[in-house]
Formats: C-alpha cells, structure tokens, sequence
C-alpha cells in the first residue's frame, strides 16, 4: 500500500498558487494517483476548477447551518470533482469576525474522523497567502502537512513571502516532520526570473522543481472553471504542469529544513542581479522599519 502523502502549496496572495495546485492535482490525478484537496483559504476558491463550480460549500458554512460540525456528514461537506478528485473547503468567518484559521482545524478534525483520508494518495492542503500564523499554520503545526510547496515569482514580494514561509517551516520542522519540498516559479515575466528563482533556492537550500511559463491559455481554462488539464490537454502548458506533477511525485522523502534569509540578504541577491540599484535600497528598508 503506498505511504500517504500529505503535501501543502503556500505562496504570497495572487501568485496563482490556487490554479498551480489545481492543475498539478489534475495531473497526478491523471497519472492514476487518489487525490482529497483540503482548501485552507477563506475565499474557498481552492477546488472551483477541479468541481467547475464558483465556490464550494464550505464546512464552516454548512455546520453553521446545521447547528455544529458534528450534525455534518462526510457527504455533505465532500464533493467529487475531475478524475474523482476529492475536494472540501475549510471556509471562513465573515471578514473581520474571529479567526479563520480557526475553519481549518475544525476541517481537518472533522475530515480525519470521518475517514475521508482513507484510500488516498495525496492530500493536499491549498493555504491563504504568506500567512504562517494560527489556524493558517495548522498543516504545519499539527504534522499534517510534511512537505511544502512555495509557489513563488521573480517578484520582490513573492520572494520575500516565500523566504517568511521557509521561516515557519523552520519554526515547526525540530518539532514535526514538516519539511520544504521546494519552490514552484509562476513566471510574471520580470527581468532575470529565473535566474533569480534558482539562486534563492540556492539560498534556502532547496529546489527549483519546476519553472511554469506563463500562457493565455490559463486563463482562458479559469474563465470556463476547468484545469489546463482538462481544457486543452494537449497544449504545450498542460505539458509543464504534467513535468510538474511528476516531478512532485518523485520527490517523496527529498524535503529539507529550509534555511532562510535576512532581508539584507535578500535585498543583496537583487541587487547582485542588478534588479534593485544602491538607491532603492533606503526606500525598501524605510518601507521595512515602517512595516
């Protein structure tokens, strides 16, 4: 019987962490793998292209209806979507109302009691934005989630959510088996992407799995809520994330305890690459000691 795998993609908001993981999902799932996607995020927008729906019920939703997680069945919160993918969505309080990490935890619970871990080969866990905090690091914290995946891009931001990531696996990774699998560019096309992706894997000592091009056709499989798997198998970027999700799967027990960088250090790797020049420098570390 194969070791279930249970994995998580992180990334700064926006980054199109939510489409690399559905369309590398879909990918595994082609290759024959049993798929459970626990959506983390409040927005539950983590499995619309797998169900081709606009947002999932969610499990806070649906036991605030019902009166409490425990008057739910699996049936209820557990929708089949491609190729059988399994797929929930934590959900969210409304916004500014307690805390929506607090959905996930009571997700997880719920979904581990109620046997829909059983017979997969992969959960995946699609959590909000750079937030490594509370219910957000539950995946980690709780040794749910043993090998993360930072979505990320040549962008400053990205690279600095990613580096502030790498911080809490380290955190949680003496503790748990938690381990980074490595970062996934989502190319924006900014100068030196690449180049610039590698060398802060270098840096955290990781791996580049993998470097997605960007492509129209993206978007044109979300407007129909469908995976570029799905829409257009055949094109070039259903391709990418098929190496993609091959090279996930083949990356079992290869994770590492990151090692993240200062801000110093990362503001030097872009000036190194002649991204950031000496004078931008004082208005990143105004805008840093203001934050």
């Amino acid at each position: 019987m194969s070791t279930l795998r249970q994995i998580a993609f992180y990334g700064k908001g926006g980054i199109g962490k939510s489409t690399t993981s559905q369309n590398t999902l879909a990918a595994l799932a082609e290759m024959g793998q049993k798929i459970l996607i626990v959506g983390c995020d409040p927005k539950a927008d983590s499995t619309r292209l797998i169900l081709h729906a606009k947002a999932q019920d969610t499990v806070l939703s649906l036991a605030a209806e019902a009166g409490s997680v425990e008057d739910l069945e699996i049936e209820d919160v557990m929708k089949i979507g491609f190729r059988d993918i399994r797929c929930v969505e934590s959900g969210g309080p409304e916004p500014g109302v307690g805390c929506a990490g607090r959905g996930v935890i009571t997700s997880i619970n719920f979904l581990e009691e109620n046997g829909a871990y059983d017979g997969v080969d992969y959960v995946s866990y699609d959590v909000l934005g750079d937030v490594v905090c509370g219910g957000f690091a539950m995946p980690i914290r709780e040794n749910k989630a043993q090998e993360i995946y930072i979505v990320m891009s040549g962008e400053m931001m990205a690279m600095y959510a990613a580096n502030n990531i790498s911080k809490g696996i380290l955190k949680y990774a003496s503790s748990g088996g938690v381990r980074l699998g490595g970062l996934i560019c989502n190319e924006r096309k900014t100068d030196k992407e690449l180049e610039l992706a590698e060398a802060l894997a270098g840096k955290l000592g990781t791996k580049l799995i993998h470097f997605v091009p960007r492509d129209n056709v993206v978007q044109h499989a979300e407007l129909r809520r469908m995976t570029v798997i799905e829409y257009d198998p055949n094109c070039k970027q259903a391709g990418e994330y098929r190496q993609l999700a091959e090279k996930v799967h083949n990356n079992a027990g290869k994770g590492v305890i990151p090692t993240p960088i200062t801000m110093d250090e990362l503001e030097d790797m872009l000036m190194e690459f002649g991204i950031m020049t000496k004078e931008d420098e004082s208005i990143v570390g105004k805008a840093a000691s203001a934050a």
